[in-house]
């Protein structure tokens, strides 16, 4: 497991000292509830399915908790208010889950969290960050590219048969109802 690093926001005035580590086993509940209250503002572009889906299931965070795969985002209560989980697909880290609650929306702590895993995923020698997200939602795909992710089309190489795999599920679940897109980042190697 990597070890936790302490983030500054310069921009984030209530979260200006955020911290990032491994979720707690009791915190598991809360992490449903950040997803919840992350998923309403999708309820404003018609897309009230995403919104009432359920969260990932307990015995689900708590699998990727108890494998170090689970990081928060806490504020200066140490309460967490994002989470981000994390797979190993195809060489690279792959985020299966990024949730920031609605209040601390705006403050860069999901990029914080990126930044933790990209930084985690190069000490591991992973090649790059890849995702899946909704192309038209503006705090998924046009956020990422910001973020320095591209979109994969379905002729690229870097579009693996672990990350097609992810998007058949996905569209198996019922997300392929608005169009979605697979995105990758490569990482950067620290220079010695």
């Amino acid at each position: 497991m990597v070890r936790a690093r302490a983030v500054r926001f310069a921009e984030a005035a209530p979260y200006c000292r955020m911290r990032i580590r491994a979720a707690a086993p009791a915190e598991l509940p809360l992490l449903q509830d950040i997803e919840r209250a992350a998923g309403e503002p999708f309820r404003t572009l018609g897309m009230a399915a995403i919104a009432d889906d359920d969260p990932l299931p307990l015995d689900v965070l708590e699998a990727y908790r108890s494998a170090g795969r689970a990081w928060v985002a806490v504020d200066a209560t140490d309460r967490p208010v994002a989470y981000l989980l994390t797979d190993t697909v195809d060489g690279a880290a792959h985020i299966e889950q990024v949730s920031v609650h609605p209040d601390a929306a705006r403050r860069g702590v999901g990029r914080a969290l990126i930044e933790h895993l990209a930084a985690a995923a190069r000490e591991q020698g992973l090649a790059a960050l890849t995702l899946t997200t909704f192309t038209e939602v503006p705090w998924n795909a046009p956020y990422y590219t910001r973020l320095g992710f591209r979109p994969l089309s379905d002729a690229d190489p870097a579009l693996t048969e672990g990350l097609r795999a992810i998007s058949r599920a996905e569209a198996a679940h019922g997300l392929s109802v608005w169009p979605r897109v697979c995105m990758r980042r490569e990482l950067v190697r620290d220079r010695p």
